[in-house]
């Protein structure tokens, strides 16, 4: 590989990097939309918003796809849980109005 490859190369991987920054943020955004949902159906089944059994098949599953996929399992799983987190922050929200 020469210099104007790699430049190539490097600027064609930013470039991807940059969309797939934004349709992960876009995910998140819609992941974090289901909490209105999910705290509904909270209310009414009468459950608290803190889930334990729920939570620890998220990280079960994460940690499954983690080997599979050969990511980093401890990396993966503390993005899940700032995504958990924000899921339940926003059911809190909900909840209070």
């Amino acid at each position: 590989m020469d210099r104007a490859e790699a430049t190539n190369l490097l600027e064609s991987s930013r470039k991807r990097i940059d969309e797939l920054d934004e349709e992960i943020i876009i995910l998140i955004k819609e992941r974090t939309s289901l909490a209105g949902n999910i705290a509904q159906a909270k209310l009414v089944l009468g459950m608290d918003i803190h889930d334990p059994e729920r939570e620890e098949y998220i990280h079960q599953k994460i940690r499954e796809i983690a080997n599979q996929q050969e990511i980093n399992k401890d990396s993966l799983t503390q993005i899940i849980k700032i995504l958990t987190d924000l899921s339940k922050e926003e059911q809190e929200k909900i909840l209070r109005r």
